[in-house]
């Protein structure tokens, strides 16, 4: 027998690695194409953050095995980025990036026959993870507001419902949830004895007055089914640094970091030492960067919005926005978001992600993390195109 295994062939590509690819390959034959895709931030890492690194690079004791769930130092200082959760530093699993402890909540806490509620539009990579985990993704329809309530959460909650994937600010939508909204969900999940994954990875980049709020904040009470995620990748500009963390019960947390001992044993050490001066150095570099991804973010709302065919939830929080082009693609003649967007980059050139990777058909992602010169031109070509 050969070929791959059944969870091989299950999983999905990641649209937006492919949509950024395949843009990055016309630019490399001459095409000037504008990209909406990203998911990172466009600054560099703050100059003290790379100097902690290279300190560490010549540090001896930065050139071995470190413990699997992560430097006590690091992991110490994780705490204080919750401190709602009031947690130890034995329940902080320091991981390859929030990706990697989305992965490994699910892989510890989802069995076979298992059910995961995501509301949609959502992450391509939480339905993923739950597959990999060999349990069933199960998409929650959103509303108007591109949010979704306790009572939709209760009308496809099972006896199989075993976990709550949840995120505000919202990739791909933008979305701040308001303290009121999260507090009932949490009431709702510890009602039924639901897990929850909270991934708060952009908490820091809130607009317009929002507030990220924690859901160990607003809900207390679900305090024993929750695992929360985080990371410094879209605060601190450090993608590529692959320093995330998960904070969970400690027998959660325990399990994930028994896994991550058999999977990829411990985070680099230079990069986890960078992370501690992240956290260490304080959110100034962040506040400038928000203002920067502010200004952006008002001009895009503009532009989409006197785009013909397109209509748009404000985004508050995050670097995305997240039109519905439904009425453009009816007008054109397009039969999907997916044909839509390779139309766009092939026509115009220009690379946005489709909704239907979002569980969101009839939407386009735009990142606003990009230049305001080639968010203006991107955006007017649009315009022109659709009018």
């Amino acid at each position: 027998m050969s070929g791959l295994s059944r969870r091989a062939d299950a999983m999905a590509e990641s649209v937006t690695m492919a949509v950024t690819a395949k843009a990055a390959e016309l630019r490399a034959a001459g095409k000037e194409v504008i990209g909406f895709g990203a998911g990172e931030p466009d600054f560099a890492t703050p100059g003290h953050i790379v100097a902690a690194a290279e300190a560490a690079c010549r540090d001896p004791k930065a050139h071995h095995y470190g413990p699997a769930a992560g430097m006590p130092a690091l992991r110490s200082a994780i705490t204080g980025t919750a401190p709602a959760m009031n947690a130890e530093a034995g329940q902080v699993v320091v991981t390859n990036g929030a990706k990697q402890a989305v992965y490994q909540t699910c892989s510890v806490l989802l069995d076979p026959g298992d059910e995961a509620l995501i509301p949609a539009p959502y992450w391509v990579t939480y339905p993923e993870a739950v597959k990999l985990a060999g349990a069933t993704p199960v998409a929650v329809p959103h509303g108007a507001d591109l949010k979704v309530t306790p009572d939709s959460l209760e009308s496809l909650r099972t006896d199989k419902t075993k976990m709550l994937i949840f995120v505000s600010p919202s990739n791909p939508t933008g979305v701040v949830y308001e303290a009121p909204e999260i507090a009932a969900i949490g009431r709702w999940a510890a009602e039924h004895g639901v897990w929850v994954l909270s991934d708060e990875i952009y908490e820091h980049l809130t607009y317009g007055g929002a507030e990220a709020v924690s859901m160990a904040a607003a809900a207390p009470d679900v305090m024993d089914y929750y695992v929360h995620v985080n990371g410094v990748s879209k605060t601190y500009a450090m993608t590529g640094w692959r320093v995330g963390w998960l904070i969970a019960p400690s027998a959660v947390a325990k399990a994930a970091a028994s896994l991550q001992s058999h999977l990829s044993s411990n985070v680099s050490n230079v990069s986890q030492m960078a992370a501690l001066a992240a956290l260490e150095g304080g959110l100034e570099p962040a506040h400038v960067m928000r203002e920067a991804f502010d200004r952006r973010r008002l001009r895009m709302v503009s532009l989409l919005r006197a785009t013909p065919g397109i209509e748009l939830v404000e985004p508050r929080g995050a670097f995305y926005a997240f039109p519905d082009v439904s009425e453009l693609m009816e007008k054109k003649g397009i039969a999907s978001s997916v044909d839509l967007a390779t139309i766009l980059l092939d026509e115009i050139e220009i690379a946005a992600v489709p909704g239907d990777a979002f569980g969101a058909p009839g939407f386009l992602r735009f990142s606003f993390a990009l230049s305001d010169e080639n968010l203006e031109e991107g955006l007017t070509r649009l315009q022109e195109w659709a009018g």
